[in-house]
């Protein structure tokens, strides 16, 4: 008989030590970037106990695994991602990091804790597998574009006569309530673009500014036209965030500088409004500066596009939520998170889904707790089995045939 999802959660808690051991293990070691030797190592010790055929990346330190089932069938994708961030870690956990400048401050070694959790699951029940499920453990997600890399590589391909036709992933959150799974249909995360604007002044002497241009009140001035840019011109309902995040200018209290910098990211829901209010910011910033008879230098870095969940796919994991673990712990978000997440290129490619697993720790509101990317942040573990019975559940309906 197929496993039922009782049963199925059972599993989980019963081998929650395991999952918890990897966790704090790869928490205690974090690494940044594309290159993760070490976290990679322990996740190909953790598969070779297992029937799963193992590749590694050749431009990351990537690995994917591949659990055939009992009969053929189409290709199922989960993913895990397993890179830390350049954060000096302060949460006073026991086995906090211990590479100074380095933290799992997102949670991602949960991530790939409960992604081979849920690979033992399936390995077990390999009979009720009708089809392939591709084990995604993927590096460089903060900024690094880790996904488009394994993409390139071939990641949809690696089961060449059933390329991969669905996939899952989850990603944890500190401030949302502990074992509930979060998520909506469509635009789940946006788009993130970063840009960066150099005004060119002319320096002199802070007594008199009137022989001098003076990049500093101009580019206070960009600042605000900006943010007016966006409360006039921009949909509510087709929403923008941009957000200045880096000023420098000056070196010293009586000189004026020629050069201020400006830092910023431009986070949207929608194609169209990226690529407007990309626009428009370069189109203010530059006329401003004119104004002041300043030249102003325009970069722009594009980052992740919009993460969008698959109506169908998104109801099948809240009911499949609701029916594993309970109607209350299933969350139909309201809005979009203006976060953004680069599993979005693989929904580019195939219907998926990206849901929150909510992991507020006990005693703490999760409007008030430290979210993901804070030194001080912290996330409950209870909830870690629930998330490997749902990476598991989600896999035997797709290849349940």
């Amino acid at each position: 008989m197929p496993t039922s999802p009782s049963d199925l959660l059972n599993a989980a808690y019963s081998d929650a030590d395991r999952t918890i051991e990897l966790r704090r293990q790869l928490h205690r070691h974090p690494e940044i970037g594309l290159h993760l030797p070490r976290t990679q190592a322990a996740v190909l010790e953790a598969f070779e106990e297992l029937p799963i055929e193992v590749t590694t990346g050749s431009t990351t330190s990537s690995v994917v695994g591949v659990l055939r089932g009992a009969r053929p069938g189409p290709t199922y994708l989960l993913r895990g991602d397993m890179d830390a961030l350049p954060v000096h870690e302060d949460s006073g956990l026991p086995f906090a990091s211990e590479v100074p400048g380095a933290m799992h401050a997102c949670g991602h070694d949960t991530h790939v804790a409960m992604l081979v959790g849920a690979a033992r699951l399936l390995a077990r029940r390999r009979e009720e597998l009708a089809g392939q499920v591709v084990f995604m453990v993927q590096p460089g997600e903060e900024g690094f574009h880790g996904a488009r890399y394994m993409l390139d590589e071939g990641l949809l391909d690696v089961v060449p006569e059933a390329p991969v036709s669905g996939a899952f992933a989850l990603h944890i959150s500190s401030t949302m309530t502990s074992g509930t799974i979060n998520l909506r249909p469509g635009p789940m995360m946006a788009a993130a673009d970063q840009w960066r604007m150099t005004l060119r002044g002319r320096g002199g002497h802070a007594s008199e500014p009137h022989a001098a241009a003076d990049p500093i009140p101009v580019a206070a001035e960009i600042v605000l036209a900006l943010q007016a840019m966006v409360t006039r011109r921009v949909d509510v309902f087709d929403p923008a965030v941009v957000t200045v995040a880096h000023i420098e200018a000056g070196s010293t209290n009586n000189v004026i500088p020629d050069t201020a910098l400006l830092e910023g990211t431009i986070r949207t829901l929608s194609a169209e409004r990226r690529a407007d209010v990309v626009a428009s910011v370069q189109r203010v910033a530059t006329h401003v500066a004119a104004a002041h008879e300043m030249e102003l230098h325009w970069e722009h870095f594009e980052g992740y596009p919009v993460t969008r969940n698959d109506p169908g796919a998104a109801a099948q994991v809240l009911e499949t939520a609701a029916a594993l673990l309970g109607r209350q712990a299933s969350v139909l978000m309201p809005a979009p998170l203006m976060g953004a997440e680069d599993f979005s290129y693989v929904l580019q490619e195939v219907p998926g889904v990206m849901a929150f697993l909510g992991a507020c720790p006990p005693g703490l509101d999760p409007a008030a707790a430290p979210a993901n990317h804070s030194n001080l942040v912290v996330f409950d573990e209870e909830p870690l089995p629930a998330g490997v019975a749902l990476y598991a559940q989600m896999a035997l309906q797709a290849l349940g045939g």
